[in-house]
């Protein structure tokens, strides 16, 4: 027999089934028993017909079976299945990175069985995965702010010099490697602060109609030194004009990680596909590439802080764009989609929203 736990002091009942329920259901089960004998008894006393008196009992038996099932269904859903539903749901909404979860006991603090317990440290666990949460990104808030001061020193006085040597001197390279490092920590520290502000809503998206596919040709022959320098074939087919409602400074970060992280994983004579089209409930854009491709464990990584599935390319990044842009596209009530072969390429898809009220070919 198991011990019962302690809880502040206070003893914890090791069932959810009282002892008085036994009971209960004894007294149940005898007095059905009476019933039935009183039953064979009066059908006896009234000489009833053979069939009757078999019918009876069987249909009496049939509806008391039936009535013990449907409490004993009714109690353990009340018992184990609805707790048991919440908790997974609550911890679907932890896995997902919300900390804000809150499941309260069902019992008073006198009364505590052990699913209590376990309802009351999931609480607490949520709690302080919450406040290490909060740690971590104040202290990179902190840190990049303290960082930036002495990161734009170190990146002004190495671009004084630079100019002071010609292309020829050692010298030269060995500022223009600083120049490359700092240019590289700078926009780390940049995209750390983007992310931090967007997790704690400090940016509030300030939504405004303006053209989708302007906005995607923009973007996308920004970085058209890039491609032609690798010799890539850049295709865009999009609409003439898509009017959608949406932070246009925030969507221009999404599109310019993405198209730069295609150009980046594309190898030199390779393909990248740029493509818009309206549909009756969203608006899809699709950039494919050609390259290396992903497997299925980076896929499911792919948009976590600071993971970078191939390691080839991690000087040029820092593992914190694609989280920018699902947590820009979260706010935006967009959604971002992945398909990728090792390999053969990627196929990232971002379905936004066809907001009602807003035509989207004027």
């Amino acid at each position: 027999m198991n011990k019962p736990q302690m809880k502040d002091g206070m003893k914890v009942r090791q069932s959810r089934f009282p002892v008085s329920l036994f009971f209960v259901l004894l007294g149940v089960l005898l007095l059905m028993s009476g019933i039935h004998i009183g039953l064979v008894v009066l059908m006896n006393t009234y000489s009833l017909p053979i069939w009757v008196q078999t019918a009876v009992p069987i249909a009496y038996w049939a509806a008391a079976a039936f009535g013990l099932t449907c409490y004993t269904k009714w109690r353990m859903k009340k018992s184990y299945d609805e707790p048991m539903q919440i908790l997974a749901d609550a911890t679907a909404q932890v896995a997902q990175g919300d900390f804000s979860v809150y499941i309260p006991p069902y019992h008073t603090a006198d009364k505590l069985d052990y699913l209590d317990v376990m309802l009351s440290d999931f609480d607490k666990m949520v709690a302080e995965l919450g406040s290490i949460e909060t740690l971590k990104t104040d202290f990179f808030s902190n840190v990049s702010h303290e960082i930036k001061t002495p990161l734009a020193i170190i990146q002004n006085n190495a671009e004084l010099l630079d100019m002071e040597y010609s292309d020829t001197d050692k010298e030269k390279i060995r500022i223009q490697a600083i120049l490359q490092a700092t240019h590289r920590l700078n926009g780390l520290i940049t995209n750390m602060l983007k992310l931090n502000k967007l997790e704690k809503q400090t940016i509030k998206p300030m939504p405004q109609r303006y053209d989708l596919c302007a906005q995607l040709c923009e973007c996308a022959l920004s970085f058209e030194t890039q491609w032609e320098k690798k010799n890539i074939d850049f295709e865009a087919d999009v609409e003439d004009r898509v009017l959608i409602y949406a932070d246009e400074d925030l969507m221009e970060l999404v599109w310019n990680n993405l198209i730069s992280n295609a150009i980046k994983f594309t190898k030199p004579g390779g393909r990248i596909r740029l493509k818009e089209r309206t549909e009756p409930d969203h608006i899809r854009v699709e950039i494919s590439d050609s390259g290396c491709g992903m497997d299925e464990d980076t896929v499911r990584h792919i948009f976590d802080k600071f993971y970078q599935g191939d390691t080839s390319h991690s000087t040029e990044g820092n593992g914190l764009g694609l989280a920018l842009v699902r947590r820009i596209l979260e706010l935006t009530e967009a959604s971002i989609h992945v398909e990728s072969i090792l390999g053969k390429g990627s196929v990232f898809t971002v379905s936004i929203p066809v907001i009602r009220g807003v035509k989207t070919d004027e």
